[in-house]
């Protein structure tokens, strides 16, 4: 019996997310959540997808182990169980890997140890990601965990994208520099992209605009990314649900000096109660457009901060990449607000882009074209698959 399953676990502070795909033909087998861990009220969700039966139920799930054995309980009474000899490896979503690693890795101790280094730069997630890889450990000690990384896809950018401009001893010191996020969901995309144009990603040149409640662009030549909007952290770049993006960094100074706050709270007033929430108090776009068809002034000002972002990014990467084939669009914004996308290449004729307004109408959730057919920039739909991402890279790795 070959061995062609994957699981993938995306583990958070206080979730656990997961799919176990058959990578035979990218199948799913299972989908399911774990959400609330360590509280009276934890919830798990699972849906076994050839049966299409959903199983739900509460109760306390006091940590990530116990959380991960409850999934591997769900998925044998689907005869899908961890110890099942199907079961290839485990891959998991670590969302920072530093310079060190730029590709799909085989977890050990050295590189626990690295993931663990790297928690000052993302003390939101690694600590996650890491209490995540050592329970699969320990549940299936002989089995292959790989960690897939979301700042991968960003390290082929070039120093002159990837340097900030202060003083190099400092920077190098305290690993400063753009590392960039949502790197699965960049690479996923920008292939994609390409197979819709009937191109190979070596020949394609495409500015990818993942937008979600987090919210990131890159420039990706030939199949490689050369630049990216967000930073050291994911608060860098575009306008996002709760976070600010780009502002001068003097604003800091200025809250703590003049507004008398602490670090931590102009912290969690960028990452937290900034972007559109700080804007108009919304940051569920459906219900800012929604506002904007009522004539509500606050609403208007916030999608239009978000456009005039969102439109300086792709002015910025068509200069970085001086040839763009496609502008892809991806992620729970991107692929459903059909008057985001209208408005964010409103006005770009000049470079080449287009949308119709009836591809752009239309909801499916296939790849697609919404640029008019003699259009020299095709502007696309493509959703983005990360968890399939990361089962490719996963199976890729360890079956070499």
């Amino acid at each position: 019996m070959s061995s062609s399953r994957v699981l993938v676990l995306n583990s958070g502070s206080s979730s656990v997310k997961y799919q176990l795909l058959d990578m035979s033909d990218s199948s799913r087998l299972a989908v399911g959540l774990v959400e609330r861990i360590g509280e009276e009220t934890s919830r798990l969700r699972h849906t076994h997808v050839e049966s299409d039966v959903t199983r739900e139920w509460s109760g306390p799930i006091r940590d990530h182990e116990a959380a991960l054995k409850a999934v591997a309980e769900e998925l044998a009474q689907d005869g899908l169980g961890l110890d099942s000899p199907e079961l290839a490896a485990i891959g998991h979503r670590v969302v920072h890997g530093g310079q060190t690693f730029t590709a799909p890795t085989v977890v050990d101790d050295a590189v626990l140890a690295e993931i663990e280094r790297l928690i000052p730069v993302a003390p939101l997630h690694n600590p996650a990601n890491l209490t995540g890889l050592r329970t699969a450990q320990a549940l299936r000690p002989d089995l292959p965990q790989v960690a897939v990384f979301d700042t991968a896809f960003h390290t082929t950018m070039p120093e002159s994208a990837a340097r900030y401009a202060i003083d190099t001893a400092t920077a190098d010191a305290h690993r400063v520099r753009r590392y960039g996020f949502h790197g699965t969901s960049h690479a996923y995309v920008s292939r994609a992209t390409a197979k819709l144009l009937g191109k190979a990603p070596e020949d394609v040149n495409v500015i990818v605009l993942h937008l979600g409640n987090g919210a990131s662009a890159s420039a990706v030549r030939g199949g490689r990314c050369v630049d990216t909007s967000m930073g050291l952290t994911p608060l860098e770049g575009l306008v996002m649900g709760t976070r600010s993006g780009d502002l001068d960094p003097a604003v800091i100074f200025h809250l703590a000096r003049v507004g008398g706050m602490s670090i931590d709270e102009i912290d969690t007033l960028l990452n937290k109660k900034s972007g559109l929430i700080g804007l108009c108090g919304d940051n569920d776009m459906r219900e800012i457009r929604r506002r904007v068809d009522e004539g509500d002034e606050q609403a208007q000002l916030a999608f239009d901060i978000y456009i005039h972002r969102l439109k300086k990014y792709i002015g910025a990467y068509y200069a970085v990449l001086g040839r763009v084939d496609a502008v892809a669009f991806t992620a729970g914004v991107g692929e459903n607000a059909s008057p985001v996308r209208e408005a964010a290449v409103a006005g770009l004729e000049e470079l080449g882009l287009a949308v119709d307004g009836g591809l752009n109408a239309v909801r499916s959730d296939q790849p697609r074209l919404i640029s008019p057919e003699d259009a020299r920039v095709a502007v696309a739909v493509v959703p983005t698959d990360e968890e399939l991402e990361i089962a490719t890279q996963t199976y890729a790795l360890v079956e070499k």
